[in-house]
C-alpha cells in the first residue's frame, strides 16, 4: 500500500511541476505547488541564463526536465521562426528547430512591432510540442526536436495586420487554435497527424487575438472563445456552437479566456472595455440568463489570473486590481510605481505580460521596470520590485515549476530560484 501511495505522489508531483502551455496547467495563471523566489537581481538568484537567437513575446513552457520557448529572427523575406529546447536544471540547450516563414507575412510596422512574429506560446502533452506560427501554420515537433507535421490554417490577415498572438490549446486528441487572423476560424487538428478535424468560421472573429479556454459545466466541456462583442461556447469535439453571449468589449479582444469552476471570465476591448463572468453549460443566447455580472474594470492585453475566489489584474498601465470572482466587485486597486520608463514597441504601455500567482504572491512582469511582487490578497501590498535583468523588453508571461520562475526577454531566457 505504501509503495502505491508513493507512486501516486510521484505522479502528482510530476504533473504539478509542469507548466505545459500558456497560463499553466489549467489556464488560470495560478499554481498551487510552485514556490518561486521573491527577490533576485543580476548578481544573485539567477539559477541559469541562456541567450536567445531572437526576440519573442511567447512564454516558455515546462514539461519534465525540459523547457521550450520560441523566437524569431529577421523580417520580410528573411523571416524565420525557432523552437528551442533547454534542460530545466542545467540550462543547456538540447536542440533547436528552425521554421522558415510562409511568405508574404504581415509587414514589420505599426502595432506588430509590439509583439513580433513569435507571440503564440507552445503547448505540450509530453508526446510532442505544438506550435502556432500564423501564416506558417500549426506544427508538431517530437520531444527530441524531430518535425512531425505542419498544417496550414490560412494565410489571410486581420484588417489591421497585427499578426497572430493566440496560443494553441489541447483537448483529448485535438490541437485547437484561434486562427482568426489567418482564416476567421477556430480550427481543430488531430494531434498525431495534423489532419483538420473541424473548422468553425465567423466574421466576428476578425479581431480576436484571444486564446480560448476549456470550461466544465453540467457534465460537459465547453470550448469558450472571446471576440469583439461576443463569446462563443462550442463543442470542442465537433466545433458546433452551443451558446453565445453578448459582452461589452468592442474593437478587439486580446486577453485569454480565464476558466473557472463552471464560469468563463472574459475581459478586453478597445475603446469600450469590460469584464464579464459567463456561466458555461448553456444553450442558445445566454446573455440574459448566464451572465451573472459585468464590470467596467478590464485589461487590454494582459490576462487576469484566477486564484481562489479572486480575479487579479495588472493592467497595461500598471494598475493592480483585486476583484471578486463571484460578484465582480472591485475590492482593491492601486497603481504600481515605475522607477524607470517601461516602454517598448510603438506607443506601448508599461505592462504587456500577464501576471501569475504562486505561494500567496502575484508576480507581474513589466516591460522595462522589472518584476513587481504583490500579496495575492485584497491588500495588493507590494513586497518587492526586482530590477530588470537586461535592457531589452520583457513581453512574455512567466512560467513556474517547483522553486523555479522562468522569465524571457527579447534576448535571454532566465531561470530564477532553484528547483
Amino acid at each position: 500500500m505504501n509503495s502505491v501511495l508513493c507512486l501516486v505522489a510521484i505522479i502528482l508531483n510530476a504533473d504539478t511541476a509542469n507548466w505545459p502551455g500558456f497560463r499553466g496547467p489549467d489556464g488560470t495563471g495560478a499554481s498551487t505547488s510552485s514556490k518561486p523566489p521573491l527577490s533576485w537581481n543580476t548578481s544573485k538568484g539567477v539559477f541559469w541564463k541562456m541567450s536567445l537567437p531572437g526576440p519573442g513575446s511567447s512564454s516558455p513552457i515546462i514539461y519534465g526536465d525540459r523547457v521550450f520557448v520560441t523566437c524569431y529572427t529577421g523580417t520580410g523575406n528573411s523571416l524565420k521562426r525557432h523552437l528551442l529546447c533547454f534542460d530545466k536544471i542545467s540550462g543547456k540547450q538540447n536542440w533547436t528547430a528552425d521554421v522558415p516563414a510562409v511568405l508574404p507575412e504581415d509587414p514589420y510596422s505599426g502595432y506588430i512591432t509590439e509583439h513580433g512574429y513569435a507571440s503564440s506560446t507552445p503547448v505540450t502533452d509530453g508526446n510532442a510540442v505544438y506550435l502556432f506560427f500564423g501564416k506558417s501554420g500549426v506544427l508538431a515537433f517530437a520531444m527530441d526536436g524531430k518535425k512531425l507535421w505542419q498544417t496550414s490554417v490560412g494565410t489571410g490577415s486581420d484588417i489591421r495586420r497585427w499578426g497572430s498572438s493566440a496560443s494553441p490549446i489541447l483537448y483529448k486528441n485535438l490541437v485547437i487554435v484561434n486562427a482568426a487572423s489567418e482564416s476567421r476560424a477556430i480550427v481543430a487538428l488531430d494531434a498525431k497527424t495534423g489532419r483538420e478535424v473541424w473548422k468553425s468560421e465567423g466574421d466576428r472573429l476578425s479581431l480576436s487575438f484571444s486564446t480560448p479556454a476549456l470550461v466544465e459545466a453540467n457534465g460537459r466541456t465547453d470550448l469558450v472563445v472571446a471576440m469583439p462583442e461576443e463569446v462563443w461556447g462550442m463543442n470542442p469535439e465537433t466545433g458546433k456552437l452551443r451558446w453565445t453571449a453578448t459582452i461589452a468589449a468592442t474593437g478587439n479582444v486580446c486577453p485569454a479566456v480565464v476558466p473557472g469552476e463552471g464560469i468563463a471570465y472574459v475581459t478586453g476591448g478597445f475603446q469600450a472595455k469590460g469584464t464579464s463572468a459567463i456561466k458555461a453549460g448553456g444553450k442558445g443566447d445566454v446573455t440574459q440568463s448566464n451572465v451573472p455580472w459585468t464590470a467596467r474594470r478590464s485589461c487590454y492585453v494582459p490576462t487576469p489570473v484566477l486564484n481562489a475566489n479572486r480575479l487579479f489584474m495588472v493592467t497595461e498601465d500598471g494598475i493592480a486590481i483585486s476583484m471578486s470572482s463571484g460578484k465582480g466587485d472591485v475590492l482593491q486597486e492601486q497603481r504600481q510605481r515605475l522607477s524607470v520608463p517601461a516602454i517598448g514597441g510603438r506607443g506601448s504601455r508599461p505592462f504587456y505580460a500577464s501576471p501569475v500567482v504562486a505561494d500567496g504572491h502575484i508576480f507581474a512582469v513589466s516591460r522595462r521596470a522589472g518584476v513587481f511582487v504583490l500579496k495575492a490578497d485584497d491588500t495588493l501590498k507590494q513586497i518587492g520590485l526586482n530590477p530588470p535583468l537586461d535592457d531589452s523588453d520583457f513581453n512574455a508571461s512567466p512560467a513556474m515549476s517547483g522553486g523555479l520562475l522562468l522569465l524571457r526577454s527579447n534576448t535571454f531566457l532566465y531561470a530564477l530560484g532553484s528547483p
